[in-house]
């Protein structure tokens, strides 16, 4: 099975590739999806990476706590996203 693991505190200039390069020695990366603001299309700051599931808890162990690209990364598992409630 795969895991989603959230990666928080990411620079803006930050790259999916980037990204995926990270996490590439702790096992194959099924996916990388970086968060980008709806209105201006800039970067937020964190995003999503897909792994099987003993890889991912390899990744979360050694990324969370890490330094990329001169900020300090917050990685742990991703949390279901709660229902959004519908605009009016």
């Amino acid at each position: 099975m795969s895991k989603s693991i959230y990666v928080g505190n990411l620079p803006w200039a930050a790259t999916e590739e980037q990204v995926r390069d990270l996490f590439t020695p702790y096992g194959e990366v099924l996916s990388v999806k970086l968060v980008s603001d709806r209105e201006t299309g800039r970067a937020r700051g964190f995003g999503f990476v897909e792994m099987e599931d003993g890889d991912a808890d390899a990744a979360i162990e050694k990324l969370d706590n890490s330094s990329f690209g001169g900020r300090t990364l917050r990685v742990n598992e991703a949390k279901p996203r709660a229902p959004r409630q519908p605009r009016y």
